[in-house]
């Protein structure tokens, strides 16, 4: 099977049945997309297929073969955020982050879909089932309508560690 993974095509050798989120993981070494409950319901393994979110932990790599597939490492540049993620920086909206991949690549789709700014209805449709254990989803949604306006400080110029990931420090935080 064949996938574009951020742009770069792959073959899998994993069996057809194999859920995405163990291809992305465990054959492919992209670790956003995390395992939480495995059932669907809690949007942590969030990825985008052509364009539209899914839940990775559901899908069968044979469903999707020949997709493009874009995980939160696929939205932004070497060095450089996406709106999405330079919004959630920005508002503060992640705190321990295992729940914010998911929720990016969501409100990007989101964010896409529309053209346009969005309102605070559109994203609780659209993050309804992401769960997020630390946060009252206030910081989030409000990033998330912020990014829609383009209404983002940009953060570019980033550090960048040898494996290719932005070094951010959050705002207030020690160097």
């Amino acid at each position: 099977m064949r996938l574009i993974v951020n742009g770069v095509e792959l073959d899998v050798v994993s069996a057809p049945l194999t859920p995405l989120l163990h291809v992305l993981r465990d054959e492919l070494d992209i670790t956003s997309p995390k395992a939480g409950c495995q059932q669907g319901g809690c949007g942590t393994c969030t990825v985008l297929v052509d364009g539209e979110p899914r839940r990775s932990c559901l899908t069968a790599v044979a469903a999707v073969d020949g997709a493009s597939i874009t995980t939160v490492e696929g939205l932004g540049d070497r060095g450089e955020l996406s709106p999405v993620q330079a919004a959630f920086h920005n508002h503060y909206a992640a705190q321990c982050g295992f729940c914010t991949p998911g929720m990016v690549v969501a409100a990007t789709a989101l964010i896409e879909r529309a053209g346009g700014p969005v309102e605070r209805g559109d994203v609780l449709e659209a993050l309804g089932g992401h769960y997020c254990r630390c946060t009252g989803y206030v910081k989030i949604v409000d990033a998330v309508i912020a990014a829609s306006r383009g209404e983002v400080e940009k953060i570019d110029d980033l550090p960048v560690s040898e494996a290719g990931e932005p070094e951010v420090t959050p705002k207030g935080s020690p160097a």
